[in-house]
């Protein structure tokens, strides 16, 4: 190049950086497959949400999304890798429930700070929870279930998927509105705690749509409210906040994150194309079918769900004098 092409070159380029135009680099992203990680084994609901969005967007971000599960210690093993990524937007993750969850129950041994570390891309979806009952239970909705187990203090049991887990939390929230008396039964996992309650080992549970439908359309389980809105699977189930308890609101959210100090041009790109997955066919409609509820929100929204929800369970957490399973 002679030095009259260099200098015209680089005018150029100046100019174009003071009117706010972008190099060709960072409008050319993504140049190679973007690690996603998922911060559970394959299988679970994150998972199979990734793995969903992985073969949905591959056309539209132009380069493949490529699934790197890193389980272990309660989600935060993966989700560390992702807040120790270089900021270049070929490392994301899927961020659950316990990424807003585990401040309140871990505190300091947090190895990342969850507001700070993270750029928010998008709430993909959130998964209501339905408290359910074995079918020869005499409560028939969530009021004579409350009144059952206020007549029988320290008595009545409850399931969950382990301490800390949204399904935990939801039944604390209820067991703290109502002021009840009743024995938490922690599993390992809530497909478990699904088990004992149609064996009638235990006497209600909060679960994921997903793992207690079937039981719950063959008779195996008596659904008596949601956590958030009635739901198309089913329809005569009302929302626990119709009945009287709008504070028992725990869902699974599923959402997508970027290291801190990705560039804002580069998460607002994987923010159209994820919000545009979940949102139109054929997607949308598959993930009603297995229990995701899409929602696609923008990157400030998420950002702000996320700091309602830390200080929520945090305060929670505290009254209910919770603590981590070691």
């Amino acid at each position: 190049m002679n030095r009259r092409s260099f200098i015209i070159n680089s005018a150029v380029t100046a100019s174009s950086l003071a009117l706010g135009l972008k190099p060709a680099t960072a409008q050319a992203y993504p140049q190679r497959p973007v690690r996603t990680i998922v911060p559970y084994a394959a299988g679970g609901a994150s998972d199979t949400l990734g793995r969903l969005l992985a073969a949905r967007i591959d056309k539209d971000l132009g380069q493949p999304l490529v699934i790197d599960n890193r389980a272990g210690g309660a989600s935060m093993i993966g989700t560390q890798a992702v807040a120790m990524a270089a900021p270049d937007g070929y490392t994301i993750g899927f961020v659950d429930s316990a990424f807003m969850v585990n401040p309140g129950l871990f505190g300091a041994k947090v190895p990342y700070d969850t507001r700070k570390d993270f750029e928010p891309i998008s709430l993909l979806a959130v998964t209501p929870l339905v408290l359910a009952v074995h079918p020869s239970s005499p409560a028939s909705n969530v009021r004579e279930l409350v009144a059952l187990a206020k007549s029988k203090p320290g008595v009545m049991t409850f399931g969950s998927g382990g301490i800390g887990s949204g399904l935990h939390l939801a039944g604390e929230q209820l067991r703290q509105v109502a002021g009840l008396d009743v024995i938490h039964v922690p599993y390992r996992g809530g497909a478990p705690a699904v088990l004992d309650l149609i064996a009638g080992k235990i006497d209600y549970a909060f679960s994921t749509i997903p793992s207690i439908l079937q039981q719950i359309q063959g008779g195996q389980a008596k659904p008596l409210g949601l956590t958030t809105g009635r739901i198309a699977q089913l329809p005569g189930v009302p929302a626990l906040a119709e009945v009287g308890f709008p504070e028992v609101d725990a869902v699974l959210e599923i959402g997508l994150v970027a290291p801190a100090r990705t560039p804002s041009e580069i998460v607002a790109k994987l923010n159209q194309i994820a919000v545009n997955a979940v949102t139109t066919e054929p997607l949308r409609q598959r993930m009603i079918d297995i229990g995701f509820v899409p929602i696609g929100s923008t990157p400030q929204a998420f950002r702000e769900r996320i700091d309602r929800e830390i200080d929520k369970w945090i305060r929670l957490i505290a009254a209910g004098n919770i603590k981590p399973d070691q």
